[in-house]
């Protein structure tokens, strides 16, 4: 379907897709309009709706939960706004500023001097998954099953 409406839109068809999967909303739309109970919340491209979350986030995995409090106060230094953890003190988010990738080396140096032992950690731009969240305060229908 999605190559369907790749190939209507290069023709120069103008399409209308309502969707609550808000990944075929980003691969798909040039322009988003977000709903949320039956109003406008938000509208623009899927960069300038991402822009509004608060940039990058930096991700962790920990070896141990043992490591939590550690790993949350480095973070805590470059975060904008809450470090969210989950997955039982192990997985922890943050949101950071323009200066992504310097953000990410102090947390690492941190986690260096700290002696916090890490599993994964990576920078991503954040999802429209985000961006609902952020707007509204509560997942999209789509993640609440």
């Amino acid at each position: 379907m999605w190559d369907v409406i790749r190939e209507l839109v290069g023709e120069g068809a103008t399409l209308l897709l309502t969707t609550q999967y808000l990944e075929e909303a980003d691969v798909l739309a040039d322009d988003i309009v977000v709903i949320d109970h039956g109003r406008e919340i938000a509208h623009g491209t899927a960069d300038e709706l991402k822009a509004q979350t608060g940039g990058q986030r930096i991700e962790v995995v920990l070896a141990s939960a043992v490591d939590t409090e550690a790993a949350f106060g480095v973070l805590n230094e470059v975060a904008v706004g809450e470090v969210k953890v989950s997955g039982g003190g192990r997985e922890l988010e943050a949101a950071v500023g323009d200066e992504a990738a310097s953000d990410l080396l102090r947390v690492l140096q941190g986690f260096e001097r700290d002696a916090v032992k890490v599993l994964d950690v990576g920078l991503r731009r954040p999802t429209l998954d985000d961006v609902f969240l952020t707007l509204t305060g509560h997942e999209s229908a789509e993640t609440d099953r």
